[in-house]
């Protein structure tokens, strides 16, 4: 609790306004919605981007392979055209010199004049060329058939299987994406009862944002605890005084007495609105005295309780450390061989030292909250015994305060109350 008092303490903004809360409780939410995306990126990272790497290194094997076979099968059958028509090209050549040499027969068959050696050669030249024909022709012929049996094969079945191959790698390339999508897509929708639950977090943070609330809070920071002043009299300068002298009838204006309040921005430069956001010294908060007897009433009393729950919890803890140092000491006691129990009569004689000034410094705060609330009875015997008090005595005792500011004063007014501290001070 006193832990809490001190954070409220030094950050009231996280503390009291309801717009301010719910910022801090949206961007925490906010930052739950970060963390769900990141666990998004991490999971496609570790499942799709894996399976696409993976995929796409299968497909540009097997699609470089298919390719490869293709024109693998595309070189050989223009090959075979090649050497088909090599083969005709040599048939129609042995053709035309088969031809050429009958003719040269026949002639020299006809021709009286020439001598049988010479026929016998031309029939002999014939014979051969018609041979040398006939290999060709045969040649051509088995070539034009392996030839017509390949391209038929080529365009019958060894293209269309390569094709079939490629349009089924190209169907797995599609179904994988399909599959994939549908991964990716599961993996935020995962994901998306958590995000519902942050946005459903951060509708609930703004529904708690309360304007009245935070005015309210503005309110009771800014208030100053002085009742409104009464009418200023007619000064009337034509009746005589005492002694001739012509004296206002009213009292001054006292310039310590509306010190953070609207009226203060009369009395010089405005600041801000009013002069109520204006500088330090025109703030509640900020104090040139120990005391704090410069500041408003409702101001001050705040600002006291604010040290004395600071000295509470500061007691506290030296208190704490004070029974630590007492049980090592009686451990040291019982058995000397753990350590010299003379050896922390230091710490714990500085520890009481400590204790005691804090002790003094909360009989103080609490002797100028009694002072403050103008009713020395009504705080409780606590203060005036000495002991130290809880924070939760010391927040109750705050709250009566500042409930009731006239308790057991018989109708006192803060004013007043201000003028007899400073007198007595």
């Amino acid at each position: 609790m006193a832990l809490n008092s001190v954070v409220h303490l030094q950050f009231p903004s996280l503390t009291l306004f309801t717009s301010v809360k719910a910022f801090r409780d949206a961007v925490s939410e906010t930052a739950d919605l970060a963390g769900q995306h990141e666990v998004i990126s991490e999971t496609l990272t570790a499942n799709v981007y894996n399976e696409i790497s993976t995929l796409i290194k299968e497909l540009k094997e097997e699609r470089k392979k298919h390719l490869a076979e293709g024109s693998r099968v595309q070189q050989n059958l223009s090959h075979s055209l090649q050497q088909l028509e090599k083969a005709k090209k040599n048939y129609e050549k042995a053709f035309r010199e088969a031809e050429k040499a009958h003719e040269n027969f026949t002639k020299a068959d006809a021709d009286l004049h020439l001598s049988r050696a010479e026929v016998e050669k031309q029939r002999m030249n014939a014979s051969i060329k018609s041979q040398q024909c006939e290999d060709s022709k045969n040649e051509y012929a088995n070539q034009l058939q392996k030839t017509n049996r390949l391209q038929s094969d080529h365009y019958n079945s060894i293209m269309p299987g390569i094709f079939q191959s490629l349009q089924d790698m190209d169907e797995k390339r599609i179904n994988n994406f399909k599959n994939l999508l549908k991964k990716s897509v599961e993996t935020e929708r995962s994901v998306f009862p958590i995000i519902n639950k942050c946005l459903d977090g951060i509708i609930s943070a703004a529904d708690s944002i309360d304007e009245k609330n935070d005015s309210m809070v503005v309110i009771e920071r800014y208030k100053s605890g002085f009742t409104p002043p009464g009418d200023i009299p007619f000064d009337d300068l034509s009746t005589p005084r005492q002694n001739g002298e012509m004296t206002p009838n009213h009292p001054p204006l006292r310039h310590d007495t509306i010190k953070g309040t609207i009226s203060a921005s009369k009395l010089k430069k405005r600041g801000g609105l009013f002069g109520i956001f204006g500088s330090n010294k025109n703030n509640f908060s900020f104090s040139e005295k120990e005391d704090f007897s410069d500041l408003p009433p409702n101001q001050r009393k705040k600002r006291i309780q604010q040290r004395i729950d600071d000295v509470t919890f500061k007691l506290h803890q030296e208190t704490a450390a004070r029974d630590g140092l007492l049980k090592m000491k009686e451990v040291y006691e019982g058995n000397p061989s753990l350590g010299d129990p003379m050896s922390i009569m230091g710490q714990l004689n500085d520890s009481c030292q400590r204790i005691e000034k804090l002790r003094a410094d909360l009989k103080r705060y609490q002797d100028l909250l009694e002072d403050a609330d103008g009713d020395p009875q009504g705080v409780g015997g606590g203060a005036a015994s000495g002991g130290p008090s809880t924070p939760n005595a010391s927040l109750a005792r705050h709250h009566s305060t500042v409930m009731s500011p006239h308790h057991n004063g018989g109708g006192a007014s803060p004013r007043s109350s201000v003028t007899s501290h400073r007198t007595s001070l």
